[in-house]
């Protein structure tokens, strides 16, 4: 019964992870129709000679490292979803933690980043 009741257990929390892991991110599809239809405020937090080489139409800038300094600029509000980009997902996956652990609820990263956007070929402008 202990057995039974600890390997159920252990689905459940596995489940949960991914569950998390899955809600922190959205689809590189999903977050230019949301972007373009205006229902979120994409973030860009690359670097600003990274931006130099375009950015997605619509996007914040706001360089990762300053983040503390600029904080303010993200809405913090369930109604305003907040995308968060980078090159890779690397920078803006590990923004969403610092957010999080701030109080932000209403975040997302982009999986594939930039980097996969500008392989798509899609639009940018230079900021």
């Amino acid at each position: 019964m202990q057995k039974k009741l600890f390997a159920a257990l252990s689905v459940m929390f596995a489940s949960l992870a991914f569950c998390q892991m899955e809600n922190d991110s959205v689809t590189l599809d999903f977050a230019r129709k949301e972007l373009e239809a205006g229902r979120v405020m994409l973030v860009d937090v690359r670097e600003p000679q990274e931006h130099a080489t375009g950015v997605a139409n619509g996007a914040q800038l706001l360089p990762m490292r300053q983040l503390d300094s600029r904080m303010g600029e993200i809405p913090d509000d369930p109604k305003r979803p907040v995308l968060l980009i980078c090159n890779t997902q690397n920078r803006s996956s590990a923004t969403l933690k610092i957010l999080r652990d701030k109080g932000y609820k209403n975040l997302r990263y982009v999986l594939g980043g930039m980097s996969e956007w500008n392989k798509r070929g899609w639009p940018v402008v230079q900021p």
